[in-house]
């Protein structure tokens, strides 16, 4: 039978499962909290993933490269503001689309890996540049030489939550010629 042990000593406290050999297994307060200062540090790496501490209308392009990073590719609007393309892979499943307005102030953050942005894409009109500015970098690049097209592959989670890619589909020019959404296989029963 195991028994829980704990044992105070001149500003360690240590604490366990006694065995049956009379072993205990120590926990020190340095351990607990290089633990706690560990966890501390992944969750202050990862807050920065999506831009969490971002606040539109008041933070400027300089605190989002500050908080996000570099982005991937960045993009002139018409109306003088830009978007800074963060992919978050290179197999990730979201891609941040942060629209700063012409001023260099923060309007918007947006996870553009989602059905609603794929059906902005017009076939016929809508070129690479066009999808590299919303979607930025595709995940996988392939060229069907028989069909002479490209298809470029984005990874992101259908409606349902599951694993999917989405593939736009380029002829010689460069202008989108379709897209296809399938729905990765995987064998995790909580898909997520």
């Amino acid at each position: 039978m195991r028994r829980q042990v704990h044992v105070r000593q001149e500003g360690y406290e240590t604490g366990g499962l006694a065995g049956s050999n009379g072993r205990i297994m120590k926990w020190t307060r340095v351990r607990r909290c290089s633990a706690w200062a560990a966890i501390a540090a992944l969750a202050a790496g990862c807050a920065s993933y999506s831009g969490w501490g971002l606040a539109p209308g008041t933070s400027t392009v300089h605190e989002v490269r500050r908080i996000m990073g570099e982005p991937a590719k960045v993009c002139p609007l018409a109306a003088g503001g830009q978007n800074l393309i963060y992919p978050r892979g290179p197999a990730g499943l979201e891609t941040f689309n942060v629209h700063v307005d012409k001023s260099g102030v923060l309007e918007s953050i947006e996870n553009v890996l989602e059905e609603r942005w794929f059906a902005r894409l017009q076939k016929g009109k809508s070129t690479k540049d066009d999808v590299l500015c919303v979607f930025g970098p595709p995940y996988i690049e392939t060229y069907f030489k028989a069909r002479n097209e490209l298809v470029w592959d984005y990874r992101f989670r259908d409606a349902w939550g599951y694993p999917s890619r989405f593939h736009v589909l380029f002829d010689d020019a460069g202008i989108v010629t379709g897209t296809l959404q399938i729905r990765e296989e995987t064998s995790d029963q909580n898909h997520r």
